[in-house]
């Protein structure tokens, strides 16, 4: 019996265009500034000193040079935590401006609020950091949905392509992993929480893309999602 769900964002509950062509591009052309002005609050420093080390600088560096770094980190869509907190921190500016506002499919909103009545606890699992991910629902084309969700993970229990990091949140949620239903319209994620014992559903939009002979369940919309 499911007795919880664990969502994907980027393209499973919201457009990856919004993220590739707006957020990204967003930050992307804020991040110099950013640095420079922000380089003394402790904690921009320190995620910038954690650039520096997975990039093996010792020397140190300066905000435009860590700036560089994180563009080229930004092109090649690098998973790295202080990239993700750095580009959170630059978005809530977007958001707070009225810039953009973050996009959410309809049947993904009807579908949740339809959970939450039903007082099933929604989790979000993605690979922006929790800081990103409540910017997200907060600021949506639907307003503040924070009051949806239960709670929030990101990279900081393991990559979503890891089933630890899947065994971990059911530990963190407090239920058991088949008692969880995951969403996502990434097939290896999809696979990392079968293998972990959680339900699962493979959302893919685009008609054209649907796979035949696959194990897993697959609908189009959150409006096929039943259990």
């Amino acid at each position: 019996m499911i007795k919880a769900i664990l969502t994907d964002i980027e393209g499973t509950t919201s457009s990856i265009s919004f993220v590739k062509d707006v957020l990204f591009p967003y930050a992307y052309q804020e991040m110099e500034n950013f640095l420079v002005q922000h380089f003394n609050n402790d904690f921009v420093y320190k995620q910038a000193k954690m650039v520096c080390e997975l990039e093996g600088l010792k020397d140190g560096c300066q905000p435009r040079q860590i700036a560089e770094i994180l563009r080229e980190w930004i092109k090649c869509d690098r998973k790295l935590a202080p990239l993700k907190e750095l580009q959170g921190m630059i978005w809530e500016k977007g958001y707070k401006n009225g810039d953009y506002q973050a996009h959410i499919y309809e049947d993904a909103y009807e579908k949740l609020k339809h959970w939450h009545r039903q007082n099933i606890p929604i989790y979000i699992y993605s690979s922006g950091s929790v800081y990103a991910q409540k910017l997200f629902f907060g600021y949506s084309n639907y307003g503040n949905l924070l009051n949806l969700f239960s709670g929030f993970f990101d990279t900081n229990v393991g990559y979503k392509q890891e089933v630890d990091s899947y065994n971990l949140i059911a530990e963190k949620m407090e239920f058991k992993p088949e008692e969880i239903l995951f969403l996502s319209d990434i097939e290896d994620e999809i696979i990392s929480a079968d293998k972990a014992g959680m339900k699962t559903i493979w959302i893919i939009r685009d008609e054209q893309q649907l796979p035949e002979n696959k194990p897993y369940k697959i609908v189009r919309n959150f409006h096929e999602i039943s259990f």
